[in-house]
């Protein structure tokens, strides 16, 4: 499974000065994908950015724009955020009321549908909108903020929620702490998305990233 698996920067540990520069050198570095982490200090204790930001550089890359909404509420600002170019659209379960709405409402502005679970939220809360789903996001931290500790107890969750998704196809993304250390039972599990943000964006150079990429894909198979 290691070769499949997809490898999905989050830009939140980029250098946000020269933003579209990074996103280009992380994709010619290896990315998959770009995660767009967007917070609003609300929901989480932390605020990133939003739809502009996201809009200004799209035309960096054609690479899938993977947003992760830690927004509440999150579905005011959908069309937004589809406006803007994202590809697949992910919110919380923890984050709306109408979880199934809100995911009707990702497919209906032609976007892929994620849902995301905190650490302390069991992944029998989305077992009635996996029909809707693309994609489960499964925090391996709690949420705000990057370069925080990898929580075990959630390679556990991954393999449920690969069983409980049977043979659908819907990505199984993991969010917090990935590291060549941490991708091999988060694969084993059934992850096959990867979010990696300072594992990715240290060293600060085009060469480092391609260096950093490398060893979480090696490290998955």
């Amino acid at each position: 499974m290691g070769s499949d698996v997809i490898i999905a920067p989050s830009v939140l540990s980029a250098d946000f000065s020269k933003l579209g520069d990074e996103i280009e050198s992380v994709v010619n570095a290896g990315a998959d994908w770009i995660h767009l982490d967007v917070m609003d200090g609300h929901f989480v204790p932390n605020i990133t950015f939003g739809p502009p930001i996201i809009k200004a550089v799209r035309n960096r890359t054609d690479k899938v724009f993977d947003c992760h909404l830690m927004i509440e509420p999150c579905d005011p600002f959908l069309n937004a955020f589809a406006d803007a170019g994202c590809d697949i659209i992910t919110v919380h379960a923890e984050a709306t009321k109408h979880l199934d709405r809100s995911l009707q409402a990702i497919r209906a502005l032609g976007k892929k549908a994620g849902v995301s679970l905190n650490p302390s939220t069991p992944e029998s809360a989305i077992e009635y909108v996996l029909d809707r789903l693309d994609l489960i996001l499964i925090m391996t931290v709690n949420p705000g903020f990057g370069g925080q500790a990898f929580i075990d107890a959630m390679v556990e969750k991954v393999a449920r929620v690969k069983a409980m998704i049977g043979d659908r196809p819907i990505d199984i993304e993991i969010d917090g702490g990935v590291s060549p250390k941490t991708t091999p039972q988060l694969v084993k599990a059934g992850a096959n998305v990867l979010v990696a943000g300072s594992a990715v964006f240290k060293g600060g150079s085009e060469e480092h990233y391609r260096d950093n990429i490398t060893a979480i894909r090696n490290a998955a198979t």
